[in-house]
């Protein structure tokens, strides 16, 4: 498959309702997740998401995502999903929350990132039906 310029993306996202889908944030250096905010979309290979304050481009941080339980997915998969990555760009051009965006390096375990898939292609499964 041949990516253009209008999608680079290597994997498929999922777009989520953003005041639905939390996300909570930690430095490397903490112990706990203590930046809260909401996620815009989230895939294999990244989350978009708000918080009140910006993390520079090229911390590591760890990222807790709480998914949405819908899309017919396994209720009895994980909802929380945990993974590690660098920021890659903040967006703080509007007033209110700072946008950001990470690019996960690993996930805690591989039952997270497959709870993660799952979700991921349930979603695509329903809005392809649709």
């Amino acid at each position: 498959m041949t990516l253009g310029n209008s999608n680079r993306r290597r994997h498929e996202r999922l777009a989520v309702p953003p005041m639905y889908t939390p996300v909570a944030v930690r430095l490397m250096n903490e112990q706990k997740f203590t930046r809260e905010g909401h996620s815009y979309d989230v895939s294999e290979g990244g989350v978009q998401f708000e918080l009140d304050e910006a993390i520079a481009p090229g911390t590591t941080v760890a990222v807790r995502i709480e998914l949405p339980n819908s899309f017919g997915a396994d209720p009895e998969a994980a909802r929380e999903v945990y993974a590690v990555g660098n920021v890659v760009w903040v967006d703080d051009s509007e007033p209110g929350p700072v946008r950001l965006a990470v690019v996960f390096t690993r996930f805690a375990s591989e039952q997270d990132r497959e709870a993660l898939l799952t979700r991921i292609r349930s979603a695509v499964r329903t809005r392809n039906a649709a």
